[in-house]
């Protein structure tokens, strides 16, 4: 008898309902799929527009196991999953993306300084410690890095929560012990002196293919990612290449499959210092969602489920990315109201909202705009980070006033 092909779509699991997960359902969407999240409430982002809920806790194996169930592959919005319940999963059979031997190089700062140290990856000049019997290593440490020390938690950080800037050793050996008493390990590190950061996001499938996107400049905020200018302006091409070749390299050693964001400080001399690493859809690709051929979202889905990756090449010399974050105090005009103005006066916004509650400083959106000349480049921004202020605040930061142009 002839085998009858499967008209089974594929089901692609996502650990985390957050706002990454409802971006990556909206990809999927165009591939006649539809995302599995699992969401610690119903009102999380991906929770309200996929049909396909489980709602549980990362933290928990057999609401990890209820999600995958069936699933073709398992895969993360975040990387907060303890290390041994994937490995559980992996040894009944499931299907993990990246596997957790990869993934556990962006969940532990530590583990991964490490290993960038071993396979030669330059990085800031650092000292682990595991234990608070190590403390006085801090001492020598200190003697060959002037202060002021970053000191980090190395694991459950991010947008910058669990870093902190010591001003000198002793305020350094406080905050040290205070994370090691609570059995977390700590990275020093020293401060760097930057020109600019920089990120080189990556895709690696199982077969092995690679493609990455240019380099582009990440603008911080309080540790927070505000702004995404892609490309990075005035990057050399040697030096945008080697960033995308380190990525690249290190998504093929570590075994990485799906997303693979580098962040990469680039100092006053010129030199790349690995910072960070995610192994998922990331910040500083949101502006590939209307700015490249391939946006991260769906090329995480490509790279996971093995298909070809898409061109990864952009579709205008310039986008910029701008970070809609919550304000002190969310404004009385509504949501819609907001997104009425914007567009009356920016008709060429591309807005992507989460469908978050407003808080003080939470992401809730981004919009990205488009250039036709990278000499355009200070206008657009000043348009990105205008739109941005505005649906947030409900408050045009240069005064505008519909009304007053009009009578013009």
């Amino acid at each position: 008898m002839m085998a009858v092909p499967s008209t089974r779509a594929p089901v692609v699991a996502m650990v985390g309902g957050g706002q990454l997960a409802r971006m990556t359902h909206q990809a999927a969407i165009a591939l006649g799929q539809s995302l599995r999240v699992l969401a610690t409430a119903a009102d999380e982002p991906a929770a309200q527009v996929t049909p396909d809920v489980v709602i549980g806790s990362h933290a928990d194996v057999d609401d990890l196991r209820r999600v995958a169930a069936g699933a073709d592959v398992l895969t993360f919005d975040h990387e907060h999953v303890p290390t041994e319940l994937l490995e559980k999963l992996v040894a009944e059979g499931v299907n993990v993306a990246p596997p957790p031997q990869a993934l556990v190089h962006a969940q532990d700062k530590l583990v991964m300084r490490r290993k960038l140290d071993a396979l030669g990856a330059a990085v800031p000049r650092y000292l682990g410690l595991d234990s608070l019997d190590r403390l006085d290593e801090l001492d020598a440490f200190a003697r060959h890095v002037e202060p002021p020390l970053v000191v980090k938690a190395a694991r459950g950080g991010y947008d910058g929560r669990g870093v902190r800037l010591a001003r000198d050793p002793a305020d350094a050996w406080e905050i040290a012990r205070s994370y090691l008493a609570d059995g977390v390990s700590v990275v020093l590190e020293e401060k760097v002196e930057l020109r600019r950061e920089l990120a080189a996001l990556v895709a690696r499938s199982p077969f092995g293919q690679g493609a990455a996107w240019p380099v582009v400049e990440t603008v911080q905020d309080d540790g927070i990612c505000v702004l995404v200018i892609a490309p990075a302006p005035e990057l050399p091409q040697g030096v945008a290449a080697a960033a995308q070749q380190l990525a690249l390299r290190l998504a093929a050693e570590l075994g990485v499959v799906g997303l693979l964001a580098v962040e990469l400080f680039e100092t006053t001399d010129g030199e790349l210092l690995v910072n960070e690493l995610a192994m998922r859809p990331h910040n500083s690709g949101h502006w590939s969602m209307d700015g490249s051929r391939t946006s991260q979202f769906e090329q995480h889905l490509r790279a996971v489920l093995d298909y070809p990756l898409g061109t990864t090449d952009a579709i205008a010399p310039v986008t910029v990315m701008a970070n809609v974050l919550g304000a002190a105090q969310p404004p009385e005009m509504t949501v819609d109201e907001r997104l009425h103005h914007l567009y009356a006066r920016m008709p060429d916004a591309r807005v992507h909202l989460y469908g978050k509650g407003e808080r003080p400083g939470r992401k809730v959106g981004h919009v990205n705009f488009l250039g036709d000349d990278a000499a355009d480049l200070p206008t657009l921004r000043e348009r990105a980070e205008l739109a941005a202020h505005w649906l947030a605040h409900g408050q045009w930061a240069d005064g505008w006033d519909p009304h007053e142009e009009r009578r013009r």
